[in-house]
């Protein structure tokens, strides 16, 4: 018989999902665009379809980006459904953009020139528009990638792993925040893949 953890490992992250690769430094940054536009206070839905967006524009690299220039960015924005913080993200994945190249060139060098994970955390910080969620939605999927990458559990992976009685979050937290995220938040107990096992779940 499967058990929860067999069933969360099946559960692919938000990253797979997209279709990037984090084995490979090329999607790093394909990622953090999308933890930058995950981070908001918008719906899932929308910002993975504004991550497709972005992504069919071929805007997924720091030089693409700053080429394409600020109103095209904000189109793009638009077309997704991200018009409620299109001005303000726009500008800073811009500067973003630009800064990341200019200090580092890449997202792996900052990785390398990290001397600790609280240093990492804290160099991603330093981006305009990047704040602790952010963080922790790019981070937790490059745990195994990135020996840094080494942030604490978000409180709704723990909170949800509580429920599943999971003891390593840090191995599932991917698909216990994807589990909170869509099944959880919305009240979709019936058709959630873990529900058997959840405490809060009556047949």
């Amino acid at each position: 018989m499967e058990n929860v953890e067999n069933i969360l490992a099946s559960i692919p992250g938000y990253a797979s999902e997209l279709g990037f690769n984090l084995h490979d430094p090329a999607d790093h940054f394909k990622w953090f665009l999308a933890s930058f536009l995950f981070a908001k206070r918008i719906s899932v839905e929308i910002a993975k379809k504004t991550i497709q967006c972005f992504i069919d524009e071929g805007l997924v690299a720091p030089e693409r980006l700053i080429k394409a220039g600020w109103h095209k960015v904000v189109d793009v924005l638009d077309r997704g459904g991200y018009t409620r913080y299109d001005y303000s993200t726009a500008s800073n994945l811009l500067l973003l953009s630009e800064t990341l190249l200019k200090k580092y060139g890449d997202l792996d060098t900052l990785h390398e020139q990290a001397d600790s994970p609280q240093n990492l955390e804290k160099k991603l910080m330093e981006f305009k528009g990047v704040g602790p969620v952010c963080v922790n939605i790019f981070l937790r999927e490059l745990k195994g990638i990135w020996l840094k990458a080494k942030t604490a559990p978000s409180p709704i992976a723990v909170k949800t792993a509580s429920l599943l009685n999971v003891g390593d979050v840090d191995k599932y937290e991917a698909s216990l925040v994807k589990i909170y995220l869509e099944f959880c938040k919305r009240r979709k107990c019936a058709s959630c893949p873990v529900n058997t096992y959840c405490k809060n779940f009556i047949k």
